[in-house]
């Protein structure tokens, strides 16, 4: 779809290129008659090639310019010929065939003008995609030449002057030629792409984005660019794929979910669904500037292990209570996170069917905890009915999985899956309360 995306806006931008920016056509057999003494090709030479441009069947054109080549292969109007090949192959939809004469008009040099070789140049350009073939043998060298093609056309066109006597500004002539100038390199990012030139590609279509600044595709294979580069530039990359899809590229709904799993797998959060808020916070910032703030950062893989490393219950508390872009992080790097031993003082209890439902509170010191009037964490404990025997006020130790939590003011930890130690479960209701135990230190 990407690929037909470009083709698309190469065969729009042709009208451009011959009426607005090629204002100055190539010379035709005829002006070159009156601008010599002598023309330099015979009657039937100029004959055969008017029979030829004058045929409106593909078909037909092409069996009359086989002709010509055959009975006059070193005539002087083969410049104009090849550019009539050109024409020919791309109505037949022969793209390779198409590239092949451009290249021939563009091996003329001096013998075709500027304005010649931009539009074989850009005949080229248009065609390459579709005629492009990755598991050909000089698959490698088709890309090099397509490259340099696509620059020479790019440097061609913003060399070409303004038509004499034409009534437009230098301003305006520079605008005209600004979408055949994004084409062009966009045409030579398309091949850098394929290539893994990636520096190659980031310049062409960060080019292609100065020239036209919502051009959604040229935004996406920025995006590749960066996370295809060793080693990636992702956050450039992230913020190149959201305005991709922000200028409503086509296929945005599978360009969003790649971009989700490019961010699940960059960062690794604890809780894959974190990444979906992540996503739409990104996509609501991409929609306001094509270029990514030095301020906007997504925490890395590494970024959260060292979290997940140095925390233990008491330092998930200070964190999440900081709120900010700390709570943020560790919330990040612990959601989903297993806590083998948390200890807490009981401060009510709800039996339920499936489960039985613990607010407990869990402090510094046992002194704090013991002193507790208000929970700081809900625990549901799951397969374990025997639960119910706990007893307010006593001490519990448990195992649980981190699942939420609620920010201050009223700050709660949320587990589910809990488990109980066994040791601090009353073997009956109103048997001897267990002590306070001394806080947990260590998580999985």
């Amino acid at each position: 779809m990407i690929r037909k995306c470009l083709i698309t806006k190469a065969i729009l931008l042709s009208a451009l290129v011959w009426t607005c920016v090629l204002a100055r056509p190539a010379a035709t057999p005829a002006q070159q008659a009156q601008d010599q003494a002598k023309p330099t090709y015979t009657i039937p030479e100029y004959n055969a090639f008017q029979a030829a441009n004058a045929e409106k069947d593909p078909q037909a054109r092409l069996k009359l310019l086989d002709d010509f080549v055959a009975k006059f292969p070193n005539s002087t109007l083969n410049p104009y010929v090849y550019q009539l090949y050109i024409k020919t192959y791309t109505d037949l939809k022969n793209y390779p065939k198409v590239i092949e004469y451009a290249d021939k008009v563009i091996a003329l040099g001096d013998k075709v003008d500027a304005a010649g070789k931009l539009q074989a140049l850009q005949a080229r350009c248009q065609v390459f995609p579709y005629a492009y073939n990755a598991k050909a043998p000089d698959a490698t060298e088709q890309l090099n030449k397509e490259r340099d093609a696509a620059l020479q056309g790019g440097k061609l066109l913003a060399d070409f002057p303004k038509p004499a006597g034409s009534t437009m500004t230098d301003e305006q002539f520079a605008e005209q030629k600004k979408p055949v100038l994004a084409f062009f390199q966009n045409s030579a990012g398309f091949a850098c792409l394929q290539l893994k030139d990636y520096p190659c590609a980031i310049n062409a279509f960060k080019a292609v984005l100065a020239l036209t600044p919502t051009d959604a595709v040229a935004s996406y294979r920025l995006g590749v660019a960066y996370l295809e580069m060793k080693p990636p530039r992702a956050l450039d990359g992230f913020w190149a794929l959201a305005r991709a899809i922000n200028l409503k590229i086509p296929d945005s709904d599978k360009i969003k979910d790649y971009l989700r799993r490019q961010i699940l797998a960059y960062e690794q959060p604890g809780c894959d669904s974190l990444a979906d808020a992540q996503l739409n916070e990104l996509l609501q910032l991409a929609a306001n500037s094509p270029e990514r703030p030095a301020t906007y950062t997504i925490p890395s893989a590494d970024d959260l292990n060292k979290i997940r490393t140095s925390s233990n219950i008491l330092t998930v508390l200070a964190d999440l209570k900081s709120a900010g872009d700390k709570a943020k992080m560790t919330w990040l790097a612990l959601c989903g996170a297993e806590f083998p031993e948390v200890v807490g003082k009981l401060i009510d209890i709800t039996p339920g069917t499936d489960f039985v439902d613990l607010k407990l509170y869990t402090g510094a010191t046992p002194e704090e905890i013991q002193a507790a009037t208000t929970a700081n964490l809900d625990v549901k404990v799951v397969g374990q009915p025997e639960a119910a025997r706990l007893e307010k006020d006593q001490g519990v130790r448990f195992s649980g999985t981190l699942v939420g939590y609620d920010p201050e003011p009223n700050f709660m930890l949320h587990w589910d899956k809990a488990k109980v130690n066994p040791e601090d479960i009353p073997t009956e209701k109103g048997g001897a309360k267990k002590p306070v135990h001394k806080p947990a230190t260590k998580k999985n």
